[in-house]
């Protein structure tokens, strides 16, 4: 399966994340050590340092990432942190804590954004800008790996199912199928196989 075309700034408000195969955005307490060992196609973290001028995100996706800049250090903007305690918030550079609601919150990244994308880092605020018809794209990074637990990247129990159109050429109502294989695979021993063998025989085992 290939990409989509590269990212444009136009902008738009995008959900942005690299997600497990089963839709986890981040482990248990937003541990990320998971994406270690992860490739991805040449050129895409720059589409995206190029193309995003402000980036949304949560407090505690902020305060777990230690202050870390987004991409690595790569990209460098106005940081949005979405809080209900802004007041116990340890000051960094180029990072503005809000206290208002998520729509609010929209209006002055675009408006930092100049023309290029706000990108939404945070699986709450990203849930509730959707409900309120704010996000103009969602774009995700299926990584190869099962995390079991963690932070999904939607959660909203009790819910209607939200209905989306996949970008691209084609039925925007298609499958997307994606194929893999493990890793590592579990081999069965060398005795084990001979009583199955013999069980298919019809031997006694």
């Amino acid at each position: 399966m290939s990409d989509i075309e590269p990212q444009t700034a136009i902008g738009k408000v995008l959900w942005h994340f690299t997600m497990s195969l089963d839709g986890f955005v981040a482990g248990p307490g937003h541990e990320m050590g998971w994406m270690s060992g992860i490739s991805a196609r040449p050129g895409l973290v720059d589409e995206y340092v190029r193309t995003t001028g402000a980036i949304l995100g949560g407090r505690d996706g902020w305060d777990a990432a230690g202050g870390h800049r987004p991409y690595g250090g790569l990209w460098d903007g106005p940081v949005f942190v979405l809080t209900h305690h802004p007041e116990d918030a340890t000051p960094a550079g180029g990072v503005t804590f809000l206290s208002c609601d998520p729509a609010e919150a929209v209006r002055i990244g675009l408006e930092a954004a100049g023309g290029r994308n706000l990108e939404v880092f945070s699986p709450t605020i990203g849930r509730d800008l959707l409900e309120l018809g704010l996000i103009d794209e969602i774009d995700l990074h299926i990584a190869p790996v099962l995390l079991g637990e963690g932070i999904r990247l939607y959660d909203n129990p009790g819910g209607e199912p939200i209905r989306l159109h996949r970008l691209g050429v084609g039925d925007p109502a298609s499958l997307v199928t994606v194929r893999y294989r493990p890793a590592t695979t579990a081999r069965i021993p060398a005795e084990a196989v001979e009583r199955l063998s013999g069980r298919d025989a019809g031997l006694p085992s």
